[in-house]
């Protein structure tokens, strides 16, 4: 890379031309840190001689806009090296550029400063870029610039969807989310994207939880990130004990892990999905439906009954409003209304194949990623609290879950022994629920081998068929 980069300015330095580094570059530079992305200044027709470096150093050129033009450089063995030339208003950098708000000295001190108080104002997307740049510099927010970004934090949804979305997502999308949602809302910036969580702070919940369903929310996140990098590392890592308070849950735990890299094998599960920002997010929304669900009974216990079904749309607005794609929609949609399903599952007894069967027949493969998050928001639920026998229990169900559709997937979703077609010609139907119902009892009851053939299959239904007209 370097010797490109002396190619380019010997390029520029044979026809007079002076070439300054400046921008993003200049900064990285200054910081110490990396750089792929040049932002350059030079005299003269910027666009001519961008066009020419490209044709020498046989890489790409594009024309931006009348301020720049891009040179695109293919390396072997690097990464592509992107040059954008922009033209020098002025003979010398001198006449052109001056250090006014002495941002050399920001840099040394590490502080991420705003240029004048209407920086937020002007596009006040910069609110969101001065956490993620602190962020990736290891900068402190300038105090006047948090003051700032307070002031000006209710300007954020006057920028488009999918701007914000992108910055968002760049915050979640490293480990550490926590301290990321909290820097958001210390800026006043969380309640502003999601303004459906201003009822959760301080909404109490009834025990075993911790904390309230605003931090409940949070601390999802964080359990989330916590419960993936230790079902991540090599298996026989040793577990920290708040995941694996007793051997059993140990075993169970280890198991997981084997099952997890099973399913990466078979190509329905990745451990990547884990830390995506749609799962964080994800935990973040899970509960969005208790605030609309809250109830207080006689002897002052607090209930948030359905609170899953009746959150699952609105979590669906909240990532559409976000302009998020149709894939991240559905899985956020389908963990908020789900959430709670694996926990359940073993709570009365254990957990039969015909449940199983529909558990993974309502949800595929992204049942693997609602058990996962399930164990997630167990573990937020409890915080600093003693894990109990539930969390045992929800280790076990979780085990079985993934070892039915891991290892067994297809004894509990066997291919159909009878398709819709044929029941409707078999039995002389017409299209309708009645059809629906069928293939369900159909199913289940091979799921349960108690039927093995399409023949039974038929006769099944016209049993169905009559018990439901008597």
């Amino acid at each position: 890379m370097l010797s490109t980069l002396r190619q380019a300015a010997q390029f520029f330095a044979d026809r007079q031309a002076p070439l300054y580094l400046v921008g993003g570059s200049l900064r990285n530079l200054l910081l110490g840190d990396s750089c792929g992305d040049w932002d350059l200044l030079t005299t003269g027709e910027a666009h001519k001689l961008a066009r020419r470096l490209a044709d020498t150093l046989g890489g790409f050129y594009a024309h931006m806009h009348e301020k720049a033009s891009r040179v695109v450089l293919r390396l072997p063995d690097a990464p592509e090296l992107v040059l954008d030339i922009s033209p020098l208003h002025g003979q010398t950098l001198e006449e052109a550029l001056v250090d006014p708000l002495h941002g050399l000295d920001d840099v040394r001190r590490r502080w991420l400063r705003a240029v004048d108080a209407e920086v937020f104002r002007r596009d006040p997307l910069r609110m969101l870029r001065a956490l993620r740049l602190s962020r990736r510099y290891h900068l402190a927010i300038a105090p006047e610039t948090e003051k700032l970004i307070r002031r000006d934090a209710t300007l954020l949804p006057q920028v488009a969807a999918e701007r914000i979305q992108a910055e968002l997502y760049t915050l979640l999308a490293q480990p550490g989310a926590l301290e990321q949602l909290y820097r958001l809302d210390s800026s006043g910036l969380l309640l502003v994207l999601f303004p459906e969580l201003q009822a959760a702070c301080g909404m109490r919940q009834p025990a075993p939880h911790y904390w309230d369903v605003m931090e409940h929310s949070l601390q999802c996140v964080h359990s989330l990130e916590e419960l993936t990098a230790a079902l991540e590392s090599e298996p026989g890592t040793p577990l920290a004990p708040e995941l694996a308070a007793t051997l059993a849950d140990g075993e169970a735990l280890e198991e997981i892990r084997v099952l997890l890299r099973e399913s990466e094998l078979q190509e329905t599960f990745q451990f990547a999905e884990l830390h995506t920002p749609r799962m964080k997010l994800a935990a973040l929304l899970h509960d969005i439906g208790k605030p609309l669900t809250y109830t207080v009974d006689s002897q002052g216990g607090v209930h948030f009954y359905g609170h899953p079904q009746i959150g699952a749309p609105v979590a669906n607005e909240i990532m559409h409003r976000l302009s998020t794609s149709n894939q991240d929609r559905r899985l956020v949609q389908l963990i908020t209304a789900h959430h709670m399903r694996p926990g359940q599952l073993g709570q009365d007894g254990p957990v039969t194949p015909r449940a199983i069967r529909r558990y993974f027949v309502d949800l595929g493969p992204t049942g693997i990623l609602v058990a996962l998050f399930s164990l997630a928001d167990h573990l937020a639920t409890l915080g600093p609290q003693a894990r109990t026998v539930a969390w045992s229990r929800h280790l076990v169900v979780t085990r079985q879950l993934l070892t039915s559709y891991i290892r067994e997937r297809a004894k509990i979703l066997p291919p159909r022994l009878v398709r819709a077609d044929e029941l409707m010609s078999r039995l002389r139907l017409q299209p309708g629920p009645i059809l629906g119902q069928l293939l369900e009892a159909i199913a289940e009851a091979q799921a349960d081998g108690l039927i093995h053939s399409r023949e039974e299959a038929i006769l099944l239904a016209k049993e169905y068929m009559e018990t439901q007209a008597e």
